[in-house]
């Protein structure tokens, strides 16, 4: 009768690894849900960084093109 523990071990273990599971997963709802109230928060910028800084029309000419 002694034989027993290990299967309730293992049954242990399982079951402590699906706890684990369900709290990472629920930590990553938690994280995706505050991203989505406040999308600056998560670096995610409205203005693309290639052309930022860029005003609509003509551009005065780089310092480079003067030569």
């Amino acid at each position: 009768m002694a034989r027993r523990t290990r299967s309730t071990f293992k049954k242990r273990q399982k079951e402590m690894a699906r706890q684990q599971r369900q709290q990472d997963k629920q930590a990553r709802r938690l994280q995706r849900k505050q991203e989505r109230q406040d999308p600056t928060a998560s670096g995610v910028a409205d203005e693309d960084p290639d052309i930022a800084g860029i005003q609509p029309g003509p551009q005065p000419p780089a310092d480079d093109d003067l030569l």
